[in-house]
This record gives structure tokens, sequence and C-alpha cells, in this order.
């Protein structure tokens, strides 16, 4: 499951950069992908708080505060159905 979700992720991500590298230059595209890879590891690592074991409330905090000025919204960019 993990798995997929990943290269979904990936998926989507290939397909902004395909979109915005026609609308950005060199410097803008650079930025867009250390921001992407910076979310990514934001979500890698609340994965792993979850797998830990620990409450997903404490989980969400710390992806908040690891996102914070990344991305849009409470769950860094990305929000999924419970």
């Amino acid at each position: 499951m993990n798995n997929v979700l990943l290269v979904i992720v990936f998926n989507a991500l290939v397909a902004t950069l395909s979109v915005a590298s026609t609308a950005h230059g060199d410097k803008e595209i650079k930025e867009d992908i250390a921001r992407h890879r910076a979310i990514a590891l934001a979500h890698e690592a609340a994965a792993k708080c979850l797998e830990a074991g620990k409450k997903e409330d404490q989980c969400n905090k710390e992806l908040q505060a690891a996102c914070k000025g990344l991305a849009i919204g409470k769950f860094c960019g990305m929000k999924h159905e419970h």
C-alpha cells in the first residue's frame, strides 16, 4: 500500500514539474524541486512516526512543524481520507 501511494505521489510530482517547467525558469524549477523533496521528507517522517506507534495527533503536529512555510494547509499540502 505504501509503495502504491509513493508511486502515485511521485507521478503527480513528475506531472506537476512537467507543467511547471514550461512556466518557470531554471531557478524556479530548482526551488520547486527542493520544496517537493522537503515536503516528501516531512511526509516520510510522519509515516515513520505513525509506524513507531505514536498517536496521529502527535505525528500531525510534527508534520505541521516540519512543513511550516513549505506547503499549503495544515497537512502539508496533502490530506487523505480516513
